[in-house]
């Protein structure tokens, strides 16, 4: 099962999620951070880094004296598991009352109700 991440956790994780190389560094998470308006001290980040890890989330290698961290949960992975939990928890399991909530409270652009309606009915065509 994923676990629910903070919000500080998360950030972390859009970061690695985004980084087009297969092993993100703590520089680059460091960085990434502070241009994102979150700069971080590095003893936090190592406390964050840490629980990532012991979630399931991030594999670290060392090199030298550097950490090599992996994603071992993908942004999918998560999102679905989150989505999930939130249908259960707030709608009873039911995507039919999440989706009806999106459209009578307004929710939805015309766009997004448009694009919506277009992947109900092409999934009605798959067998």
């Amino acid at each position: 099962m994923v676990q629910q991440l903070s919000d500080a956790e998360l950030e972390i994780m859009k970061i690695v999620w985004e980084n087009p190389s297969e092993v993100t560094l703590f520089p680059y998470i460091m960085d990434a951070l502070a241009a994102r308006g979150r700069p971080c001290q590095k003893n936090t980040l190592i406390v964050l880094l840490s629980r990532l890890m012991n979630k399931g989330f991030l594999r670290a290698r060392k090199i030298g004296r550097r950490n090599e961290y992996t994603m071992l949960v993908s942004e999918t992975e998560y999102q679905t598991a989150q989505t999930k939990n939130f249908l259960d928890k707030i709608y009873e399991g039911s995507a039919k009352g999440l989706v009806s909530n999106l459209i009578m409270g307004d929710l939805l652009s015309d766009e997004e109700y448009g694009e919506l309606k277009r992947m109900l009915e092409k999934g009605k065509e798959t067998p």
